[in-house]
């Protein structure tokens, strides 16, 4: 495999033909670092001799393995489905449902989520008696989650916690958390890495097996691995150090997910022997959007140093926009993207807007709305965390495994069968007493104490069960499903219904049955084990259609990986980004994180960046007024355009007076000069007398039209409450509210 052939520059050819012992490669935004992974396996297939099955490629999502395992089938035209090319998740779990019995679980553990955590994690604390308002479910599940990304057991986690009140509840939370898990025959998603590194160091067998199977490994996205991660790597790699990781450092955003920057930063200490090998050239981006990228995260202090350049144009300068309000920042943003759309003959997919957190997402999607823009977001509620999914994922679950309690108490009463909160307490007393599972009580509920009356309602639905479990040996994954929605005559319930909600959940459940069908035709070996295990792994980047024409909406977070034609960086004010915590913290690796943040969008523009930032912006009720974001500052003042080249936009309903155009740059370039200041708030103007009425028919921007059924006045504004006619019944301040008597 030479140059020519491959169209790989030198360093990258370097990094492709290094296959004998460690080696970093430092590769920067849009380097080409997929294209030097695909073609180092097939290198080592098609040149070195290596067999597929002694390679192991580990990546951050199941849509990157796909696209590493497809390139690969083109280059060598052979091998690729026995190259193991998975995530980090997927790797653990193929290798769990093999061990998992050495470790006291079954190999057919459920797989819980976030949703499941959460709702075991406040059984928890209400059997603790732990008061809500002091403890907050969301704290403890961060708390546990990151004590297992460092291997912190219960136990451990205790002795830590030492006089700290507060952490020894946690402590306490933990130790029954994984009981309960146990007990329920389940792993979270941390478990899956946990138990993997267990599993090796306690079964050196095993480990060795897996050792010998992967000679060769290799590791994407290493910056954004954690400490029990940077371990799973580290016991596979012990025995022939050809372990190959490939990152960038100024990439490293998932702090709060408990990634260690310290992982990519420190490699060489931990391989002195390593080889480090830069990718610098960039195929993505114009040199000026690389320009103004290197020199705002030329600031950060804890980084290798390195320089984006590319051989394509010097392209736009970067656009910066201030405008009054949020609302003119979404009202210019949706003008763009429809004049690009119709002026310009660009599609939809070539826009992405970016922000910092989800909740700046609302006033953009109001504004695509009216301009009959198609756009979807990503990182909303996913797919499979809706209510109707999870009930049917539930009784699939239960048929896979009945420990499953979790699952269980869902669908006990779903469709309502008349067993209510009474009758599974005391279903859960007896279990406890007799310290068998929930659903083996159901099965024996003749014996506990007070269920007369529902008895024969157990009986029925466990029966229920029983049956589809027999069924599941000779059903198809989609036929058990349809007998599940037969049985319990669950859409049945939406048809009767006959709302607009009901008719949406019912179209999400034949998508769902769609999934599977397209399931059981792309797997090998089609099973209900193996839907199950590829739903619970699923993420949200997975389910972006690059080939579907609309405009994407995301955090920063959820860029990573993608790049766009052009890029609307939102809200690029100190307080929002970066945020006020951080700006006001005395921690500043935090700052440098928000930078990298930074670095990451604007490098996802490929051709257009446009950053927007506003005077002021609605918060939490607020009228909060900000600084440009001192990030924009960093950019050389000659990498970006402060003039407006196509006019001002026409401002359809005006929210305040207007500066003149000649005021407003004047005031833009001032911004441009000043240094971040502390952002101030004001309250909004509460009117003196509102011109609708309870029961008058009004209408709101977003919500449609609607009556009023209640005012309170609440002393700084008025508080309404609307039934709308699409939305359902909302609460809302009147002064921002703008509701119109109809």
């Amino acid at each position: 495999m030479n140059q020519t052939e491959t169209g790989l520059n030198p360093m990258q050819m370097e990094a492709v033909e290094h296959t004998e012992g460690p080696l970093l490669i430092l590769a920067g935004a849009g380097s080409g670092k997929t294209r030097v992974l695909t073609h180092r396996i097939a290198s080592l297939i098609r040149d070195k001799g290596v067999n597929p099955w002694n390679i192991m490629a580990i990546t951050f999502t199941n849509k990157a393995a796909g696209e590493m395992r497809e390139r690969v089938d083109k280059i060598v035209g052979y091998g690729s489905e026995r190259i193991w090319v998975s995530t980090f998740h997927s790797s653990c779990v193929r290798i769990l449902r093999r061990h998992a019995e050495r470790l006291g679980y079954a190999n057919n553990f459920a797989i819980y989520d976030t949703d499941d955590q959460k709702s075991l994690i406040k059984d928890i604390m209400k059997r603790l008696q732990m008061d809500p308002k002091l403890y907050r479910d969301r704290a403890i599940m961060a708390a546990i989650s990151s004590a297992k990304d460092e291997m912190i057991e219960p136990d451990q986690y205790r002795i830590d916690a030492g006089i700290d009140w507060k952490l020894q509840k946690y402590a306490a939370v933990y130790a029954e958390y994984q009981a309960e898990l146990k007990k329920n025959n389940a792993m979270d998603f941390d478990d899956l890495l946990v138990q993997t590194v267990k599993l090796f160091q306690q079964f050196p067998e095993v480990l060795d097996y897996y050792q010998e199977q992967f000679r060769y490994i290799m590791v994407d996205e290493y910056q954004d691995t954690n400490t029990v991660q940077f371990r799973f790597v580290s016991l596979l790699a012990a025995k022939y150090r050809n372990l190959c990781v490939v990152g960038d450092d100024d990439q490293s955003i998932y702090k709060f997910r408990g990634a260690n920057i310290e992982n990519i930063l420190s490699f060489e200490h931990v391989f002195p022997d390593a080889k480090v090998i830069k990718l610098e050239q960039n195929y993505r981006s114009t040199q000026n959007i690389l320009n103004a990228a290197n020199e705002v995260i030329a600031n950060n202090q804890g980084r290798k140093a390195k320089r984006l350049w590319t051989e394509n144009p010097e392209g736009d300068l970067i656009d910066l926009r201030q405008f009054q309000s949020g609302f003119e920042e979404a009202e210019y943003v949706a003008g763009e993207i429809t004049r690009g759309v119709r002026t310009e003959g660009k599609k939809y997919r070539d826009y992405a807007i970016l922000y910092r957190t989800n909740a700046q997402s609302r006033l953009f999607e109001e504004k695509l709305l009216l301009a009959n823009v198609p756009y979807k977001i990503v990182g909303g509620v996913n797919f499979y965390a809706r209510r109707e999914i999870k009930d049917l994922l539930a009784y699939l679950r239960v048929i896979e495994n009945p420990e499953d309690d979790l699952a269980v108490l869902r669908i006990i009463n779903v469709p309502r069968r008349g067993i209510g909160a009474a009758t599974i307490n005391k279903v859960q007393d007896w279990e406890a007493e007799q310290g068998i599972r929930f659903y083996d009580a159901l099965l024996e509920a003749e014996y506990v104490p007070g269920l007369m009356r529902s008895l024969n309602k157990i009986k029925s639905f466990t029966s229920f069960l029983q049956v589809l479990r027999a069924k599941a040996d000779y059903l198809s994954v989609k036929e058990l499903l349809n007998e599940i929605i037969e049985e319990t005559g669950y859409v049945a319930d939406l048809q009767a219904e006959g709302t607009e909600e009901a008719a949406a959940r019912i179209e999400n459940i034949d998508e769902l049955i769609s999934k599977i069908a397209d399931y059981e035709e792309s797997a090998e070996q089609p099973s209900l084990g193996g839907f199950l295990q590829e739903v619970a792994l699923v993420s949200d980047i997975d389910s972006v259609d690059e080939e579907s024409d609309y405009v994407l909406l995301m955090t920063l977070h959820s860029a990573k990986g993608l790049e766009f034609p052009n890029v609307f960086l939102a809200g690029m004010e100190d307080g929002i980004f970066p945020s006020y915590m951080t700006i006001t913290g005395d921690d500043p690796s935090e700052l440098e994180e928000e930078r990298r943040l930074c670095y990451v969008g604007i490098t996802r523009a490929m051709q257009h960046l446009t950053l927007t930032c506003a005077r002021q912006r609605m918060i939490r009720g607020e009228v909060q007024y900000n600084k440009m974001s001192r990030f924009v500052k960093e950019i050389p003042r000659e990498l970006i355009s402060l003039e407006r080249e196509r006019g001002e936009i026409e401002d359809r309903k005006p929210k305040m007076d207007i500066p003149t155009r000649g005021s407003v740059y004047a005031a833009m370039k001032q911004a441009f000069r000043e240094k971040p200041q502390q952002a101030k708030t004001f309250s909004a103007q509460k009117a003196t007398k509102l011109d609708y009425e309870i029961g008058d028919t009004v209408r709101h921007i977003k919500f449609g039209v609607g009556i009023v059924t209640d005012i309170v006045d609440g002393g700084r504004d008025y508080e309404v409450t609307v039934n709308f006619d699409q939305a359902g019944t909302k609460k809302m301040f009147a002064s921002f509210a703008k509701l119109k008597k109809l």
